[in-house]
């Protein structure tokens, strides 16, 4: 058995060497290697006596529909989707469910009756986390999403406009990715209020000299970008932007702290990691290729062993 397979390994026969169970289900990234979703979800697989196991696959961009049909061909229950393969995935599904043709972003796939079905649960994921680290709602927040135009952050963003959430910042370092999202979500934010929609929903490039001013007007600060992913990358915010009123949640959970969040720390700012938001997700896919099942408290128990050896 290897710790992360390629696309030359997708054969019954390389696959299943040496394992006491068939692979069946998969995690696609690059780079895979560090995903801690085998952790997750091999221990919950375990509990419902499935008999599977679940791989990671090291799929490089442009490959994601040729490794799709190859899973498929493998009778593969289903597959999750990781940086930066998200977009590609909507393009390589069958059918959407309405929340990933909302977050404009595949994270899970279903592969049933010779189709691929494509489901979005970060954003319903991203509820949730917040919600068991801070204890508030997102619905009442004033949100700046950082990495907008990538898969998580757009997922997360639609996902905070669909909640309704008081005030949301998309910032991106291409401005134009961030203000073709906005174009998408401003019909969430039209209501009675006197403010118009534009001062409910900006857009921001990360360099931009406004930016730390705007953060006065913050409650929850979210680093959707792959920038932390290495212990010796900077901050993804530029300096001046963390305030100790700040919630501060890193989707990155590999290292642990990262630059952001060990500088929102030192301000006093609250702080989480991604970890959460990699339990929910996962639960929620579990439950999407399982239903009836309920893997949550698997699943962190399992989670919190992982990170404990780690």
């Amino acid at each position: 058995m290897k710790d992360v397979y390629t696309l030359q390994d997708l054969s019954r026969i390389q696959l299943d060497e040496g394992a006491g169970q068939p692979a069946r289900l998969a995690v696609l990234g690059s780079p895979v290697a560090h995903s801690l979703s085998p952790q997750l979800h091999q221990p919950a697989l375990d509990a419902t006596h499935a008999k599977l196991r679940y791989i990671r696959l090291e799929v490089e961009p442009s490959q994601v529909a040729d490794a799709l049909d190859k899973l498929q061909a493998l009778d593969f229950v289903g597959a999750n989707i990781t940086v930066p393969h998200k977009f590609e995935a909507l393009a390589a599904v069958d059918e959407l469910d309405s929340a990933a043709h909302t977050l404009g972003a595949v994270n899970t796939i279903l592969f049933e009756n010779g189709r691929k079905l494509g489901f979005n649960t970060d954003g319903p994921g991203f509820v949730r986390a917040i919600h068991e680290e801070f204890l508030v709602d997102v619905k009442d927040l004033r949100i700046l999403v950082v990495g907008a135009g990538g898969g998580a952050g757009q997922a997360i963003a639609a996902q905070c406009a669909l909640e309704g959430c008081e005030r949301l910042v998309l910032v991106n370092r291409t401005v134009e990715k961030a203000h073709q999202l906005a174009g998408r979500l401003t019909r969430y934010f039209e209501s009675e209020r006197l403010e118009g929609p534009g001062e409910r929903l900006e857009v921001f490039p990360i360099d931009s000299p406004h930016l730390a001013g705007e953060t006065d007007h913050i409650d929850l600060i979210v680093n959707t970008t792959s920038v932390g992913l290495k212990r010796t990358d900077p901050s993804p915010l530029p300096p001046g932007c963390l305030q100790p009123h700040h919630l501060v949640y890193d989707t990155i959970y590999n290292p642990s702290p990262t630059k952001l969040l060990g500088e929102a720390s030192q301000v006093g700012a609250r702080t989480a990691n991604g970890l959460s938001l990699l339990l929910y997700q996962g639960v929620i896919a579990f439950e999407l290729w399982f239903p009836g099942q309920r893997p949550l408290e698997t699943m962190r128990s399992a989670l919190r062993e992982a990170v404990g050896a780690s």
